[in-house]
C-alpha cells in the first residue's frame, strides 16, 4: 500500500489471492480473476505475430530493452479499481494500477506500447508487451533509432529495467529467440514457421505472469 499499488476497497467484486511458487523457488503473489474475466468483454487487439521478427533482416546492431514491472506502470481509472478487489484473508484491497491477471491486460498494454512508439518505424523497432527490440543496418542508424525509442519512453513516463537491457549487440536474445546480423538461428526459424498460422493471444495471460 505504501508504494501506491493497492488501497483498501469496499468493492462488490471480490477475487481470491494466492502465492504461487516460481521455477526458481521464490513465491509470486497472484489474484484469481477467473470469474471477473469470464464476464469481461474481451479486447480484440492482437498481439504481434512471432514471425514479425523477420523485420530484423538486414540489421547488424541490436538493442533489447525490458520495461520494469510491465503492467504495473499503467494506472487504472477510478471506476475500474473496485472491480479488481481481492482478499488476503483480512480486509479487502483493490489495485490502483493494472494487474497482470486481467484478461485484457496484455491487449491494453500492447496497444499502449504501440501508441508510445508510433513514431518509430516498424522496420526499426519491434515491441511485444514489455519487451522492445531496436535495431539498424548501421551503428548510426541503430543509435538514432534507440534515441527515438528512449525519447518516446521517457515522454510516456515509462521505466526500463537496466539489468535486463542489452545495447548495441551483434547478437541478442529477444522473446527467447536468438537474433543477429546472420538472421535467426535454425531452431528458432522452425518454431516461427510452426506458429505462423496464428497469433499469440492464447498465450498472453501465461506470458503476463511468467515474464513479470
Amino acid at each position: 500500500m505504501a508504494a501506491g499499488i493497492v488501497q483498501p476497497s469496499d468493492g462488490l467484486w471480490v477475487s481470491p489471492s494466492m502465492l504461487v511458487r516460481k521455477k526458481d523457488g521464490s513465491l509470486w503473489f497472484c489474484v484469481d480473476y477467473c470469474h471477473l474475466n469470464d464476464v469481461t468483454r474481451k479486447n480484440s487487439y492482437l498481439l504481434p505475430r512471432i514471425d514479425a521478427l523477420d523485420s530484423v533482416a538486414g540489421s547488424t546492431w541490436f538493442s533489447a530493452l525490458d520495461l520494469c514491472s510491465v503492467y504495473w506502470q499503467v494506472p487504472l481509472s477510478p471506476s475500474a479499481r473496485p472491480m479488481t478487489t481481492f482478499t488476503i484473508g483480512r480486509g479487502l484491497w483493490e489495485f490502483n494500477i493494472m494487474p497482470f491477471w486481467l484478461c485484457n491486460s496484455p491487449a491494453r498494454f500492447e496497444r499502449l506500447m504501440e501508441k508510445v512508439l508510433q513514431l518509430v518505424p516498424t522496420s526499426a523497432c519491434m515491441v511485444f508487451l514489455g519487451n522492445i527490440l531496436v535495431h539498424g543496418s548501421t551503428y548510426t542508424a541503430a543509435l538514432d533509432n534507440l534515441r527515438t525509442v528512449f525519447k518516446q519512453i521517457t515522454k510516456a513516463n515509462l521505466r526500463l529495467n537496466p539489468a535486463k537491457c542489452s545495447l548495441f549487440c551483434r547478437q541478442t536474445i529477444f522473446l527467447g529467440h536468438v537474433v543477429s546480423d546472420r538472421g535467426e538461428s535454425p531452431p528458432t526459424q522452425q518454431k516461427w514457421r510452426q506458429w505462423k498460422s496464428g497469433h499469440l493471444q492464447h498465450q498472453q495471460e501465461g506470458c503476463a505472469v511468467s515474464w513479470a
